[in-house]
């Protein structure tokens, strides 16, 4: 039994998320959101909710599931396209600010399956 979430053009530099996925491999769904709601950075907040869909995506699969059944199997965070905006400098000069996006998977799989 596999369940899949995923969410696109999250305005977060996909380095920055890389901090927070790396700690999340092979934790139970629980233990992973216990230590989400602990860090402050904003990756965290976006990877609350993309666990939460992926779990209620495993309970629609098997309705027999609790927190503690459900296991992340994996997580990878690649790069999105950059929005290019400008920010005005002085004597007429421009700069180009790069906001890069990511596209974040979870796969959650069953405890005994892993």
């Amino acid at each position: 039994m596999e369940a899949r979430a995923e969410s696109k053009f999250i305005i977060v530099s996909p380095k920055k998320v890389w901090r927070v996925t790396r700690e999340l491999r092979g934790l139970t769904y629980k233990n992973a959101m216990e230590f989400l709601r602990e860090i402050t950075p904003k990756p965290a907040r976006i990877m609350e909710k993309i666990l939460k869909s992926a779990f209620f995506n495993a309970i629609q699969k098997d309705s027999n599931l609790t927190e503690d059944d459900v296991v992340i199997k994996t997580v990878f965070v690649t790069k999105g396209p950059n929005y290019k905006r400008m920010r005005p400098r002085a004597q007429g000069r421009a700069d180009i600010i790069k906001k890069r996006t990511s596209h974040i998977n979870v796969v959650l799989g069953k405890r005994e399956e892993i």
